[in-house]
């Protein structure tokens, strides 16, 4: 089950009591106080974990609380530290504060964020001897730990997202090229959640596939399943708009599509993107296809996932261009580290 919200309450660990005791040993003299301070409680820590795409185990586990730390005892023996509450999550999580505020965006392999401090344990009655008060019995309480709820959000991370009409034939796309496997009728909507595939285009060259539940017109006003899932491209690097060729009109398919991705988000229209034209092998013997962006400057392809037709060629062209994607932001992480230095 994919799940892609979730609201979970979280505590940081209370700190150990300071520990008030006095040495006292047989043929010893000049015993004194030998308290032990408390020990600091766990953080409670999200660190990005690639292995994991789902926030379905926070569905079953809406609490989650770091451990206390030990109290101090005497010989001047402090209270071991509260374990962290280490909470992994997926790449992409958004960690919001109950009001909607954005604390951390997860998007790095081992990327953490401490969301709350343990407490601080408390001193024993050794911290207060002074010239004038050698025995004191005095011992302070380890600090309480914090608590607050949060909303993690996941928005997949994909190379190429896959934007079409319901029963466009993304799903069948994403199974012909990958090894995932999307339900798959001859009704709408029978993608209801986020699908993702791992496509190989060369050796030891792949890219990540994003099938996307299909728009339909007013979806970024919260029809059909839009609003939900339009967050989703915010994270891919390429769209791949998927067109029935036998609609009516592909042209009016395209343009009421890129119009719910600029209703939802402009940025959304400047990412690269292409067009593939799927269902080919629907078209009539001797039929051909009249492409209705001819005057367009944008690559096409036409594919059927059922006979492959055109597949290698699209599958190529994607991988290549996610390549150069990744070189050029790979390219601006190593200029921005070199100006920070």
């Amino acid at each position: 089950m994919f799940i892609d919200e979730a609201i979970i309450t979280v505590e940081s660990g209370g700190g150990g009591d300071g520990c008030m005791s006095f040495r006292r040993e047989k043929y010893v003299p000049r015993g004194g106080p030998n308290g032990g301070d408390g020990g600091d409680g766990g953080d409670v820590v999200f660190r990005a974990d690639s292995h994991l795409a789902t926030l379905l185990d926070f569905r079953y586990c809406p609490r989650i609380a770091a451990q206390r730390g030990g109290h101090g005892k005497g010989k001047d023996m402090t209270g071991p530290r509260g374990e962290d509450a280490l909470i992994r999550v997926p790449l992409g999580t958004l960690v919001r504060a109950e009001d909607g505020t954005l604390l951390a965006d997860l998007v790095e392999e081992g990327q953490e964020f401490v969301l709350l401090k343990g407490g601080q344990g408390g001193r024993g009655n050794s911290r207060f001897v002074t010239s004038r008060l050698q025995a004191p019995r005095r011992a302070d309480p380890g600090e309480p730990g914090q608590q607050a709820v949060v909303r993690l959000e996941l928005r997949l991370m994909a190379d190429v997202g896959l934007v079409g009409f319901p029963n466009a034939g993304k799903s069948t796309l994403l199974s012909r090229l990958s090894a995932a496997h999307p339900k798959i009728a001859d009704y709408p909507f029978t993608t209801l959640e986020p699908q993702l595939g791992i496509v190989g285009w060369a050796e030891y060259e792949s890219f990540a596939l994003a099938d996307l539940p299909g728009l339909i017109e007013g979806a970024h006003q919260g029809k059909g399943l839009g609003l939900r899932f339009l967050r989703h491209i915010e994270r891919t690097r390429t769209l791949l708009f998927t067109l029935d060729c036998t609609s009516p009109s592909p042209a009016r398919d395209l343009e009421t599509l890129r119009q719910e991705l600029g209703h939802f988000d402009p940025l959304l229209l400047e990412k690269p993107y292409a067009i593939a034209f799927t269902k080919a092998d629907l078209l009539g013997p001797g039929e051909a296809f009249a492409d209705p962006f001819s005057g367009l400057a944008v690559t096409r392809f036409l594919i059927s996932g059922v006979s492959g037709q055109g597949l290698r060629e699209l599958v190529v062209w994607l991988g290549t261009l996610v390549k150069e994607q990744r070189q050029l932001e790979g390219a601006r992480l190593v200029e921005d580290a070199g100006g920070a230095g």
